[in-house]
């Protein structure tokens, strides 16, 4: 029986390989008399997530802390409870105090308006001169409005005023000037002043009163309780920070272990820091919502007692409340001092951790 004939090799003495055989490597030979086959192409390897997959991480990340957060406030409701409340306690007294400075501040723009100048006449003034006169004071910079008090008229109020109308009868002549009442364009002192002064030249004017000392008691008041409001919202700004920062720190130490793992995997600071400033933001907005129902209680507490105190003396008067701009505000001073405290107080400890 006859062996199968050899394929024929070429000068080199390497067996030729017919058409169409595959090589070793899976890639078809080169035909005889041709080249070497180019490898194929590679693809280029990915460089890593680009920048949206990051921002959807970071986002996500972002939601589950806040979930969380808000979860291990849920799970101990008593102690965050009360944590809140002391925290609402620090933002009632000074945003209840600026209500009462607003009230003040709008007392004070009515008083304005009140502010006026008394314009006395000599005795022998007639009452056609003292039309004349009041013509005159009219005519003059800075005067707003005149108007003009006879001797009769002036009589008739002051009886009134005193409750005693039949007593004053058997007077022969009536004691008191005509006067004009004065409402300047400007109430600041050294304004009304300098109108006073110029009041006096004139002819038949006997004497002129500015009636602003009082007011200018009550701005100096006005003033007073502004640096207080100031100085207890700042105090009790720190004491929110005190509060918030003494819960975030046995927070820390209680995750203490748990800190340590994920910084041992590579975690940052700002991702370990992100969960307790969450809770700090939800100390923070709990504090202020009720806050915002103490003021509302204590306004419809105080609201008849006040009105009935106005009222004894003939007046109106209602107690201010927050409208949505300060309500607005006070919940974000409140969230903004829950989350610095936090903030501070992770940072202090995270800096103490060394992962063992």
């Amino acid at each position: 029986m006859k062996r199968p004939t050899p394929p024929p090799s070429d000068p080199r003495g390497a067996a030729t390989r017919p058409s169409g055989a595959v090589s070793r490597r899976g890639a078809p030979a080169a035909k005889a008399g041709k080249g070497p086959v180019p490898p194929a192409p590679r693809k280029p390897r990915p460089t890593g997530p680009g920048f949206g997959s990051r921002a959807r991480a970071w986002g996500r990340h972002h939601r589950a802390m806040l979930g969380d957060s808000l979860y291990r406030l849920v799970r101990h409701p008593l102690g965050n409870l009360l944590t809140m409340l002391a925290i609402a306690i620090a933002l009632v007294l000074p945003a209840a105090l600026w209500l009462t400075l607003d009230s003040a501040r709008l007392l004070d723009a009515e008083l304005d308006e009140s502010a006026t100048l008394t314009v006395y006449l000599q005795t022998d003034v007639g009452p056609a001169e003292a039309e004349r006169i009041e013509e005159a004071v009219g005519a003059e910079a800075g005067v707003s409005h005149t108007r003009l008090i006879s001797a009769e008229e002036g009589m008739a109020d002051f009886q009134r005023s005193l409750g005693i109308d039949d007593t004053l009868m058997g007077l022969e002549e009536n004691p008191l000037p005509a006067s004009i009442v004065i409402r300047p364009q400007s109430v600041e002192s050294s304004s009304m002043q300098a109108l006073a002064g110029q009041l006096e030249a004139l002819a038949g004017v006997d004497e002129v009163r500015v009636d602003l000392a009082w007011v200018e008691r009550l701005r100096h008041l006005a003033d007073l309780g502004r640096r207080v409001a100031l100085a207890l919202g700042v105090l009790f700004g720190f004491g929110v920070l005190l509060v918030v920062g003494n819960t975030i720190r046995l927070s820390v130490e209680s995750r203490r272990r748990e800190i340590e793992v994920v910084m041992l995997i590579g975690a940052t600071h700002a991702f370990v820091r992100r969960p307790f400033l969450y809770s700090g933001a939800w100390y923070g907005v709990g504090g202020g919502v009720i806050a915002l129902l103490l003021l509302a209680l204590g306004n419809q507490w105080l609201s008849l007692p006040v009105a009935a105190l106005a009222a004894s003396y003939g007046a109106s008067f209602s107690l201010p409340q927050l409208d949505v701009t300060g309500s607005t505000i006070l919940l974000f001073c409140s969230t903004l001092l829950g989350w610095l405290g936090a903030w501070l107080a992770v940072s202090r400890h995270l800096s103490s951790i060394r992962p063992r």
